[in-house]
């Protein structure tokens, strides 16, 4: 039989409704034998996140406070689940072990995990599937960093003996055995370790959100939704902030080639977003997707006959290297240079960038300009459609968006454009028009 890996996130288990909502949809397919559960999220705006709520009690109870009450609110969160769904179970003896570790300062990575934990056992219940406690299974190494070679001698074994497990998403284990967690959403990795170790034809991420969008719904009004995009589309989109699908969970399921479907647990009729390693199907559009960021700065730099200056780019990385900086973009023209760097991490550190770029390079003219918002561009279907450079600027020129710096992948696949801060949102929907609504 083929095998299908389902991952819900915390909206998609955040009460007794959701989870059985969840559980019509796994069993609405025998293919979805292997389920990753993330803890119970949002029930309504205001609530609390069990795993904010996790946190919170552990932190207390490591200042030597009495965290019973906080103790007692997220064993009621769990309780009223397992009531509205009228199961015959307790998770007392969890509760209780839980608590004593708390008590013995285990760490705020086992506290955190807890919530994909118990929400596990009470799915693998609802579910009557076996349950499959990661800490053995998912491997950290030493430093920290995720071990896969180490994580699939030990997962694909234990997988091929298991007809269907549910599994809590989120965390591992330590050489040391103790409880070591990836970064917030990462669930979305679990699930994606999982397709990997039972080769799955296809990985099932269930979210809200019937999948990727092409443009930011808070900046555009009702943005069509991506059907398809390739692991290189949704890593360059990713990159300027699109976000459903935790970025780091691409590369357990794009080593193996496994897709990804982005889907939403409460319209599980629709389609979402297929995300394959390479298709030969065109967008609809000319585009695939729109993403930006704000909060960038521009370093300029001016000398004459810079082009025929042997080591001068290399010097100005120097200097950056040498404030403990990165930089984003490195547009260049024959006498000029244009360094793009994140804001944040040239705060206090202006004068001494400048200073040692002067020292290294010796410019004509040099200066810092702030405010800048990067948008990228994005599309396969790019790359064959004549005129698309210039549809773009003509778009941004007719909504009266001065452009102040350009820079295209050598693979033709992304377009990015900075633009003043005050003409992001403008800018964008002035693209999604010329591309989306004039196709349409």
């Amino acid at each position: 039989m083929e095998t299908k890996v389902v991952k819900f996130g915390g909206s998609s288990l955040a009460d007794a409704g959701q989870l059985r909502k969840a559980a019509d949809i796994v069993r609405a397919e025998p293919e979805r034998r292997f389920v990753v559960a993330s803890a119970p999220g949002k029930r309504f705006s205001g609530d609390m996140k069990v795993t904010d709520m996790l946190y919170s009690c552990y932190d207390t109870a490591a200042r030597g406070e009495s965290f019973d009450d906080a103790f007692a609110a997220i064993e009621e969160r769990f309780n009223g689940i397992i009531r509205e769904l009228e199961l015959d179970m307790s998770l007392e003896s969890e509760f209780a072990g839980i608590k004593n570790a708390f008590a013995h300062r285990a760490g705020r990575d086992y506290a955190a995990s807890r919530g994909e934990y118990l929400n596990s056992i009470i799915l693998a219940k609802l579910l009557g599937f076996e349950f499959i406690d990661p800490a053995g299974f998912i491997r950290f190494d030493e430093q920290g960093a995720f071990d896969l070679e180490a994580t699939r001698e030990r997962l694909v074994p234990r997988l091929e003996k298991c007809e269907n497990a549910v599994i809590p998403g989120f965390y591992g284990s330590m050489p040391n055995d103790t409880i070591k967690t990836f970064s917030r959403g990462g669930s979305d990795i679990t699930g994606s370790i999982v397709a990997n170790a039972v080769n799955a034809v296809i990985y099932e991420n269930w979210t809200d959100v019937s999948g990727f969008m092409i443009a930011d719904p808070r900046v555009v009004d009702h943005p069509r939704n991506i059907t398809t995009i390739t692991y290189r589309e949704l890593r360059e989109l990713a990159y300027m902030g699109a976000g459903v699908l935790h970025e780091d969970a691409i590369f357990p399921v794009r080593k193996a080639g496994i897709p990804i479907n982005i889907r939403n647990t409460n319209r599980p009729e629709d389609k979402g977003t297929l995300i394959v390693s390479d298709t030969a199907e065109t967008s609809r559009y000319t585009i695939t997707g729109i993403a930006g960021k704000k909060g960038f700065s521009v370093i300029q730099i001016e000398k004459d006959m810079m082009n025929s200056e042997v080591g001068f780019g290399k010097n100005v990385l120097r200097a950056l290297e040498k404030n403990n900086m990165c930089f984003e973009h490195m547009p260049s023209g024959i006498d000029t240079m244009s360094i793009i760097v994140n804001s944040d991490a040239l705060v206090g550190k202006e004068k001494a960038v400048l200073d040692e770029i002067n020292f290294r390079c010796h410019p004509d003219k040099m200066e810092i300009e702030n405010n800048l918002a990067l948008i990228a561009v994005v599309g396969r279907s790019m790359r064959k459609a004549r005129g698309t450079a210039g549809r773009l600027f003509s778009a941004l020129a007719h909504a009266r968006v001065n452009v102040k710096m350009i820079d295209q992948g050598s693979s033709e696949l992304n377009i990015i454009i900075g633009v003043e801060e005050e003409d992001f949102e403008t800018a964008i929907r002035a693209i999604y028009d010329m591309f989306v609504l004039t196709e349409c």
